[in-house]
């Protein structure tokens, strides 16, 4: 059992803090990169990517982490995978320094990078698991155990003998977190999971990642531009905005400081004037239905009262903001010091 720390982390059900299995502490990332000045002249200039970054993830977590095209995210994963050095900071994953124990770390995690394959481009999707069963030296009993899981919960047993470039680009991402898992990692980087995916195929792809999580204790940091995916896979998100973590929490606390708007569904006996409940605005009036709307950092308990007491009701529902719109309002003001 876990429950929710005010930072968005989880902690076991006896209250000790569970152990961090990534460590990053003000880490940054500077590129410097030419650009024309002139016919003959060029001018150098330095872009920071990431910018003072500090967060921790415990063991076992299941994190989002999302931010606009050029936010860091990629970048922030590169470093946490060894591919690509901090310009200064800390970074430790599973108490290993990435850009200096690269080989070491990677029998310890596992990679999706959204478009870009780790498989064998003319192999059988069988034969490119052979190759990650030799790569990472899994026993052969952990290697099967784990492929038949693979290959029923994700529904591969009609592709092993497809060659992967014959694989629909949502086949191709269903055989990538499989490969990504042969090797029991402790930590799963995720890129765009579910892309190119129908509905079904996305649905199956979830709950195959809840049960890794929830069975072998996974940790999970997962970069997405579908937010049902946040919603539905983590209880923790982390926002990232030019290079600069701007929130890190719940989804609750997300709507928010995003400053959205709750909506509280108000079925009454008969129509009705718009209603006028301290705390709230009625936005929307059809029949003897209406809509009131209240800041999403509010209790709805308060405001379900007054209306009980005040009119005829028959039902309510209470409705959350759009978290799309949410991120969108976070992201326009985000230009102040980060979060912490």
């Amino acid at each position: 059992m876990r429950t929710e720390t005010a930072g968005g982390g989880t902690v076991p059900g006896d209250g000790v803090a569970a152990e961090p299995l990534i460590e990053v502490d003000g880490v940054e990332k500077v590129f410097s990169v030419r650009r024309r000045a002139g016919r003959l002249r060029r001018v150098r200039r330095e872009v920071r990517a990431v910018d003072g970054l500090t967060f921790r993830v415990p063991r076992g977590e299941m994190v989002g982490y999302i931010g606009p095209n050029g936010a860091g995210k990629s970048t922030t994963v590169k470093m946490l995978t060894g591919i690509l050095t901090p310009s200064g900071g800390r970074l430790r994953v599973a108490g290993i320094d990435p850009a200096r124990e690269r080989t070491r770390l990677a029998r310890r995690i596992g990679v999706v990078f959204g478009q870009r394959t780790t498989l064998w481009w003319d192999l059988p999707l069988q034969d490119s698991y052979e190759l990650v069963r030799r790569m990472y030296r899994v026993p052969d009993a952990v290697y099967r155990a784990n492929l038949d899981r693979c290959v029923e919960l994700l529904d591969l047993a009609p592709l092993l003998a497809v060659p992967v470039r014959q694989l629909s680009l949502g086949q191709r991402m269903r055989g990538d977190i499989a490969a990504a898992l042969l090797h029991d990692p402790e930590v799963l980087y995720l890129d765009e999971p579910t892309i190119g995916l129908d509905v079904v195929s996305k649905a199956k792809v979830r709950q195959f990642l809840r049960e890794v999580n929830a069975e072998r204790g996974t940790t999970v940091l997962l970069t997405t531009h579908d937010l049902t995916d946040i919603e539905q896979l983590c209880r923790r998100v982390m926002v990232i905005d030019h290079g600069r973590l701007v929130y890190d929490g719940g989804l609750d606390g997300l709507r928010a400081a995003g400053e959205g708007e709750r909506t509280l569904v108000v079925d009454l006996e008969r129509e009705l004037p718009p209603l006028e409940v301290p705390g709230a605005r009625t936005v929307r009036v059809e029949g003897p239905r209406q809509w009131l709307a209240f800041p999403a950092g509010r209790s709805a308990a308060p405001l379900v009262t007054a209306v009980a007491e005040r009119y005829p009701l028959v039902d309510l529902s209470l409705r959350e903001p759009d978290i799309e719109e949410v991120i969108a309002r976070l992201y326009a003001g985000a230009h102040g010091p980060p979060a912490r």
